[in-house]
């Protein structure tokens, strides 16, 4: 963590001196107080005589001190939130930037409710541990220290009263947070659980209310954040059971310093000006421990939290930059040598699949749920690696390709629309901003878009809510697909992504795409036999296998398991 704090080491260096002043400060009135009290008051050393000069004179010096300590503890604290504040921005920053580029299965692992928890709350904990360390450690450090040798300055016999008071504070202390630190870890994890709970409810509250499910959702939710609270108050109740104590201890050890100083006054050791003094500094030093305390059970929480930060910062992505980013020879080929995949610990989806698709070939891809059609596409633009064999794009291996020329040649409109909160022009134009208007038009005018654009209050510049609720499916779905045409890439992939359309849009919105980029290669994922029958070929996926291939017509005669899809949605109408 320390690479992120050393960008800021003045603030971390000017919090802690100026804290020194503050605390400084602090340990010099008990002193200025027991002159007040022997001197201006009792009038000891003058035949009993009190003067108000001596308590205007030093009362003067505390309110300058005071003011002097104040100024130092405002700039310690500037310094230490701006140290603390860049840290975790900077933190904050590296952790996303490390999840934008993990893989779909790094993901997975991780669960996109921990992810979030970690870049909210988690890096708030490591930033709190930070501004505490460079500024509260050093008050609790120089005021327990401070406060041992002034005191020890009135008298040594006050010693005595620290050597009994400190060890029984610390046996409280460690006992209490030995309980309460493994706590913390668990503490993050319950927080992850809620996050997952909110995250999946919130992105599927559509769902959730169609299956009239919010009872149980609820209840969910309620169990997750029973168990959340239920941690949180192991803690809280720990801590408040540890202040008693500590307080007791605390209270114990003043009554001792008064008897103590009580017999050392009798002797003519001391005044009742230093008794005052002592009690002052034992609170001090006490409370100092009681802070250390309270200090180590953040630190603990920070340092959790960290260590859940350092997993994400450290987890290199599966997916990995090549050395090419240059020009292949070619333009728009999908190749697939003996291509074998698995997601992570399950058995291969896909397997030996050899394919050739040459340029400007519109491809269609059939094959029953779970066939492998979304993962073998998926293998294109390397949202996941083949297992075995080669995936090439224009001749080159798609991991030679730099992922942003690689991902740069391919435009996806997958199963789930994303749509993001802007405005329309905004969601089309998202992977090419710099697209102009009329670009962006005729993009949409393509998609089919543009017949429920027009009717919208603004047009293009209609806002669009978060995830796209204030559009129906099939807008979702043409929105994501222009936002595919406007990119200009040389392999269009759409992925089940005009199942919410009707057949007759969908079919002008391909008749379009034909007509004004035949040189492109299309590859069309389909459950509907009428959205690729008219491809230029059409591949027939069965249990991770390439089963068949060819046109429409032909499948027809040769292939039992299109003729069975044919059937299955014609309803065994004549062949056409």
């Amino acid at each position: 963590m320390w690479k992120y704090l050393k960008k800021y080491w003045v603030y971390a260096l000017l919090a802690p001196l100026f804290m020194i002043g503050e605390a400084g400060m602090d340990l010099l009135q008990p002193a200025l107080m027991a002159t007040i009290v022997d001197e201006g008051v009792l009038g000891i050393g003058h035949g009993g005589v009190g003067s108000m000069d001596i308590i205007l004179k030093t009362g003067a010096q505390m309110v300058a001190l005071i003011a002097l300590g104040g100024l130092c503890g405002v700039l310690s604290g500037v310094f230490s939130n701006l140290a603390a504040q860049n840290f975790g921005n900077d933190m904050r920053k590296d952790a996303f930037r490390h999840i934008i580029h993990f893989s779909f299965s790094q993901t997975d692992r991780f669960t996109t409710g921990s992810l979030i928890t970690r870049v909210t709350n988690d890096v708030t904990q490591v930033q709190s541990m930070v501004q505490m360390v460079i500024r509260g450690f050093v008050r609790t450090i120089i005021l327990f220290a401070g406060g041992i040798y002034f005191m020890l300055r009135l008298d040594l016999s006050f010693g005595v009263v620290v050597l009994c008071a400190m060890p029984m504070i610390l046996l409280v202390l460690i006992y209490f947070l030995s309980k309460i630190t493994p706590r913390f870890t668990i503490l993050q994890e319950k927080l992850d659980k809620v996050n997952n709970v909110m995250q999946e409810n919130v992105t599927g509250s559509r769902v959730v209310k169609a299956y009239v499910q919010e009872d149980y959702e609820k209840k969910r939710f309620g169990k997750a954040n029973d168990e959340l609270v239920g941690t949180q108050m192991g803690i809280l109740l720990l801590l408040n059971y540890m202040s008693p104590v500590m307080n007791i201890i605390l209270n114990l050890s003043v009554i001792a310093v008064i008897w103590v100083g009580q017999i050392r006054v009798g002797d003519g050791a001391i005044t009742p000006g230093s008794v005052m003094a002592a009690i002052t500094y034992l609170s001090q030093i006490l409370n100092a421990l009681m802070r250390l305390g309270m200090m180590y059970q953040n630190i603990s929480r920070g340092a959790a939290s960290a260590r859940r930060l350092r997993e994400v910062i450290d987890t290199e992505p599966e997916i990995r930059d090549g050395s090419f980013d240059g020009e292949p020879q070619i333009h728009g080929q999908v190749e697939f040598r003996n291509v074998t995949f698995a997601y992570p610990e399950r058995d291969p989806i896909l397997s030996g699949i050899d394919l050739v698709i040459p340029p400007g070939e519109t491809v269609g891809i059939l094959g029953m749920t779970g066939s492998g059609k979304t993962s073998l596409v998926n293998l294109i633009p390397r949202f996941y690696d083949a297992t075995e064999g080669t995936v090439l794009l224009d001749g080159v291996d798609v991991k030679e390709y730099t992922l942003a020329n690689l991902r740069g040649r391919i435009a996806c409109s997958l199963q789930k629309s994303e749509i993001f909160q802007d405005t329309i022009a905004g969601n089309i134009s998202w992977g090419r901003p710099e697209a102009s208007e009329e670009e962006i038009c005729h993009a949409a005018q393509i998609a089919q878009a543009t017949e429920f654009i027009d009717i919208k209050e603004h047009g293009m510049a209609e806002p669009v809510a978060q995830s796209g609720h204030s559009l129906s499916g099939g807008q979702k779905q043409r929105l994501a697909i222009a936002r595919a045409v406007l990119k200009d890439a040389e392999v269009l992939i759409f992925d089940d992504t005009t199942s919410a359309l009707d057949l007759k849009t969908e079919a002008r919105l391909y008749e379009a795409l034909q007509k004004e980029y035949p040189e492109k290669t299309k590859i069309i994922i389909a459950q509907r036999i009428a959205s690729v029958k008219n491809a230029d070929r059409i591949l027939v996926l069965e249990d991770g296998h390439l089963a068949a291939q060819g046109r429409h017509e032909d499948l027809l005669q040769t292939s039992r398991i299109y003729k069975e899809i044919y059937d299955s949605q014609m309803g065994g109408e004549s062949h056409g």
